[in-house]
């Protein structure tokens, strides 16, 4: 249900004009941008749009779990276990009502976007 979700969200972003270097950037960019505004619900104490765009952040990990390639050994199981991690952290800000588990996400999604970003521009 997640992976649809996400999927579409980026479908209307005419994501299939994108190279995949790219979507993963955006999903990345996606999920700082939900936790955003699931911290402002949470501060605002609006618990059905903190459910909303928690439940989004989910969909962009859940999309990312089910299109690691794990053929590709350690870096494939590394980052199913991270983002396996990101969505507990993130299910523990929605039963918590807490932003605290939210910033943690966003520390290591942000390290990834910069990362992402590098690789990507030295391969240029």
């Amino acid at each position: 249900m997640y992976a649809n979700t996400a999927h579409a969200a980026y479908a209307q972003n005419n994501i299939g004009i994108e190279s995949p270097k790219k979507l993963v950037q955006m999903l990345y960019e996606g999920v700082l941008r939900f936790n955003l505004q699931a911290k402002r619900s949470i501060e605002a104490n609006d618990i059905e749009k903190r459910g909303y765009w928690i439940n989004r952040s989910c969909a962009i990990f859940g999309e990312l779990i089910n299109t690691l390639d794990m053929s590709q050994g350690d870096i494939s199981q590394y980052l199913n276990g991270l983002y396996s991690y990101q969505l507990q952290l993130l299910s523990k800000a929605n039963f918590e009502n807490s932003a605290a588990p939210l910033s943690e996400v966003n520390d290591v999604v942000k390290g990834l976007l910069e990362a992402w970003r590098e690789v990507n521009t030295t391969e240029q």
